[in-house]
């Protein structure tokens, strides 16, 4: 049976195949704060410029998956890359709600 033909007997049931759930791929990114600048600050913006974030050095970074904060944690090394080891992860029944 065609991925196709799984999807469309499962449109018929309600329910979705968890296979093809579990296979679709989404954005994950980090997030270290935000700032809200006037566009004229924004303009004189240059290199070597800094713009302060509302978040307090040491708080959790917030992990999102498609835009939706899904965990917070904090910066590591693995093999000279960055990663984030995870300190608090939202219930899986939050996570799928809100994704």
């Amino acid at each position: 049976m065609s991925e196709n033909e799984h999807m469309a007997d499962d449109n018929e049931s309600g329910q979705i195949n968890s296979d093809v759930l579990q296979n679709i791929t989404v954005t994950l990114s980090i997030e270290v704060g935000r700032a809200m600048i006037k566009i004229r600050d924004l303009m004189r913006l240059s290199q070597g410029s800094v713009v302060e974030l509302d978040r307090i050095a040491g708080e959790p970074l917030d992990l999102l998956v498609n835009n939706t904060v899904v965990a917070q944690g904090e910066i590591v090394l693995v093999n000279e890359r960055y990663g984030i080891r995870l300190t608090r992860v939202a219930p899986a029944s939050e996570r799928m709600k809100n994704l």
